[in-house]
C-alpha cells in the first residue's frame, strides 16, 4: 500500500472520511423520503382500520387511533355482504385461483423458457418480441375480446368458462406467462449445457434432466417470476367482475370492496379493514420467498 493513500483499510473494508459521508447525506435523505412516501399510505390504511367512525370523519386527523376498535374487522369477518356468502368463502376463492394460477404459470413458463433458450427454431426471435408486445398491452384492452372468445368456446364445447373460477384461472395464468417466460429464459441460459450433456451420457432421460438438474438450478427464478403471477391474480378486479357476473358464490376478495361503496356514502372503516386483511397474505408470501426472490432477481440479470 502506497504512502499517499488517504484511506486505511479495516476489517469491514475501507473507512469513509467524514467529507465523503456528508456528500452521501442527500442521497440517504432522498431514499428516506421515497421510503416514507411509499409506506405512509399503507400505514394510514392500517391506522384507519382501527379508528372508530367518529375519528375517521373528523377534520382533526391523528396518526394513531385515539380509541382503537376492532369493529370494522368484526364486520368484515363476520358480516355477510351477499346473502349466504361470507368473508371466508371469498378468501377461499381467492386462494384457490391465485395458487392455481401461480402453479400453472410457473410450470408452463418454465417449459416455454427451456424451449426458447435451448432450441433453435424458425421465428424464435419474433416469438420473443411478441412476448414483449403482449406484455405491454393492458388487460383492459383485451378483456372484451377474451370474454367473447370464452363465451363462444363455452357454447361450442359446453365447458362453462364464464361464471366460475376456471375461466379466471386460465386468464390469470395466460396474463402472467409473457413476463415469466422472459425472466426464466435468462436463468435457463445461465445453466451450463455441460451439466445436461453429462447427465444424458449417464443415461438420464429428458424428464430426469428437467426435474433433477434444471429445476433446482432455476428454482430462484421460479420464485421471482411467481411473484408477478401472485400479485396479478390476488389483486385483480376487472376480469373477475366481468367473468363472474352474478355468480356471487365464486367472488374473490377484491370484489368485496365494491360493496362498501354505496349510493348514500362510502364506508371507509370496513374498506380499510378489508384492504388490510387483503394485504396480509401478500406479506406472508413475501416473507416465505424473500431470500429466493433477491437471489432470483440478481441471478436472472447475468445472462439473457
Amino acid at each position: 500500500m502506497s504512502a499517499t493513500s488517504t484511506t486505511a483499510p479495516n476489517r469491514g473494508g475501507y473507512r469513509r472520511s467524514p467529507l465523503h459521508r456528508l456528500r452521501s447525506l442527500p442521497l440517504y435523505l432522498a431514499g428516506l423520503a421515497v421510503f416514507v412516501f411509499s409506506v405512509f399510505p399503507v400505514y394510514w390504511m392500517v391506522a384507519t382500520a382501527f379508528k372508530p367512525v367518529g375519528e375517521i370523519f373528523t377534520r382533526q386527523q391523528t396518526f394513531l387511533p385515539q380509541a382503537p376498535t376492532l369493529m370494522h374487522f368484526d364486520r368484515v369477518l363476520n358480516g355477510q355482504l351477499i346473502p349466504g356468502v361470507n368473508f371466508w368463502q371469498f378468501l377461499g376463492n381467492s386462494l384457490l385461483v391465485t395458487v392455481g394460477a401461480v402453479a400453472m404459470g410457473a410450470f408452463l413458463s418454465l417449459l416455454a423458457a427451456v424451449a426458447v433458450a435451448r432450441f433453435r427454431f424458425k421465428l424464435r426471435t419474433a416469438f420473443i418480441i411478441l412476448l414483449l408486445i403482449i406484455q405491454m398491452v393492458p388487460m383492459e384492452a383485451m378483456i372484451i375480446s377474451i370474454f367473447i372468445n370464452f363465451r363462444q368456446l363455452s357454447d361450442a364445447t359446453g365447458a362453462q368458462l364464464l361464471g366460475n373460477l376456471s375461466g379466471l384461472l386460465i386468464v390469470y395464468t395466460a396474463v402472467s406467462l409473457p413476463i415469466t417466460i422472459l425472466m426464466l429464459r435468462g436463468f435457463v441460459v445461465a445453466v451450463p449445457k455441460e451439466l445436461e450433456e453429462a447427465a444424458a451420457i449417464d443415461g438420464a432421460s429428458s424428464w430426469t434432466i428437467f426435474w433433477r438438474i434444471l429445476m433446482p438450478l432455476v428454482a430462484p427464478g421460479l420464485v421471482a417470476a411467481s411473484i408477478f403471477a401472485f400479485i396479478t391474480a390476488w389483486n385483480e378486479f376487472i376480469v373477475a367482475l366481468t367473468f363472474l357476473g352474478r355468480s356471487t358464490d365464486n367472488y374473490t376478495l377484491p370484489l368485496t370492496l365494491s360493496y362498501y361503496f354505496g349510493r348514500f356514502g362510502t364506508e371507509w372503516g370496513p374498506i380499510m379493514a378489508a384492504s388490510t386483511l387483503l394485504t396480509i397474505p401478500v406479506m406472508i408470501f413475501f416473507l416465505f420467498v424473500q431470500r429466493r426472490m433477491v437471489s432470483g432477481l440478481t441471478m436472472g440479470a447475468v445472462k439473457g
